[in-house]
Order: C-alpha cells, then structure tokens, then sequence
C-alpha cells in the first residue's frame, strides 16, 4: 500500500527557474496515451521545483511577482497538482483511461466506488480501483485550491457528484453500437471523446480556470479576466 501526500506549502521562491523549466504546458498533444506519457514526465519535474522552493505550492498561493505567478501559470500548474495523482497509481494500467475496449469497465469501477474527501490517499494495490482514488483526490484537491484562493463557491458546489453525472452519461455513450469506432473517428479528428482520461483533464483545465482567476483577480485587469473565461487551456494565454 502506498500513502501520497503534497502539503507542503513555500511562501517565497529561494532561487529562479527558466521558462522552459518552470512549463509544464500540454499544448499541441492531442493522443491521450501522448498526454499521459507527458504527464508521468511533467509531475515529478513540478513536485521537485516545488519541493526546492522553487516554485510557491501550491500554485493558487501564487503572487504576481512570483515565478509562474501569472494566470497562465497558476491554472497550468493547478490542473498538473490535481492531475498528479493519475501517474501515482502504483500498478499503472494506461488502457483504463484511454483504451476504447475498456472504458464500459474503467466507468462502470469508478460509479460502483464510494467518493472520499481525502487529498492525502492511500491506494491498494489495484489500478481500476486506484485510478476512482485518484480521480476523487483530484477533484478533492480543485475543490481545496479553490478555497484557498476564494473562487466563487457556486463553481465548486457538488464537484464530486457532478463528476459522478458526467460519468454516467459517459457510461451511456460508451454503451452505444459502434462507440469504439466512433471513438477512433473522434479521435483521428484530433477531437476528444469521453475516455475517461480526458473527462478528468477536462474537469481539472475548467476548475483550474476558475482557481487562477480567483488567484489573480487584485492583479488582473477586465480584459485580462476575460481573456481568461474565454480561454479553454493555459496555452491560450499565451
């Protein structure tokens, strides 16, 4: 059994990071076994930066003058702290979070599974129970950054159990004849299909939207805020 827990938290950044270093954008990748693969990379790099004091943990504690302070880099590094429990899952299985042939099964584990409100988790040693821990850890943790940074509380009502009704309709989705090839077609289209994997980067990207525009709203001017609600990823702020 592994115990996961980030909750250390740096009030200033000891020494400074390149751009290159401190981006952990996703930006371009499209294939979800892609986007994992980044994402297994990424989440050490970002807790190593973090635990050095690099960079301020976590990110919605961020100030304008701090590296990656900016709302790009707040939303960016707030959607990789709620991701980073998916590459922790001990005995990896990819093909639950983004395999056609076992989304019935990885959707259908994750509703029979009771929530948890824990961002600090243990995991049992089974990767289509362990990846329902992850997923709630990662919603746990929006919902956490999401207090701290005084985002609007009618945003983050219910995260749990409205996953929980994306999930369903997901469920019906993947029921119908022909959803894999469907899925291949969505796919090839560089569009995204309800895997599992991108329902939860989907939800983490528009909660982290709503964290970095609590975090930055002293610094922020009206367009900025807008250009923010406007954006569907970081790498749109560019």
């Amino acid at each position: 059994m592994a115990s996961f827990g980030w909750t250390r938290t740096n009030s200033t950044a000891k020494t400074p990071a390149s751009d290159q270093e401190a981006d952990f954008g996703f930006g371009g990748l499209t294939d979800p076994l892609s986007m994992l693969e980044a994402l297994d990379k990424a989440v050490p790099r970002y807790l190593d930066l973090a635990d050095n004091g690099v960079l301020v943990y976590p990110a919605c504690k961020r100030k304008a003058g701090d590296i990656k302070g900016d709302a790009r880099g707040i939303w960016e590094h707030t959607r990789l702290e709620a991701m980073r429990y998916v590459p922790m899952v001990p005995r990896q299985d990819p093909s639950l979070l983004v395999d056609p042939a076992r989304q019935a099964e990885m959707v259908d584990a994750f509703l029979r599974q009771q929530p948890h409100e824990n961002t600090v988790i243990d995991f049992t040693g089974t990767a289509i129970d362990d990846y329902g821990i992850a997923i709630y850890a990662a919603l746990n943790w929006l919902n956490h950054c999401g207090g701290i940074s005084g985002a609007d509380p009618q945003k983050f009502s219910g995260t749990l159990r409205s996953f929980r009704k994306v999930m369903v309709v997901a469920r019906q989705w993947w029921a119908l004849d022909g959803a894999a090839e469907r899925c291949r077609q969505l796919l090839d289209a560089r569009e995204r299909p309800p895997l599992v994997f991108f329902l939860l980067w989907a939800e983490c990207t528009n909660l982290g939207r709503e964290i970095a525009l609590a975090a930055t709203r002293d610094a922020a001017t009206a367009d900025t805020a807008l250009r923010i609600q406007s954006a569907e990823d970081p790498a749109d702020l560019a």
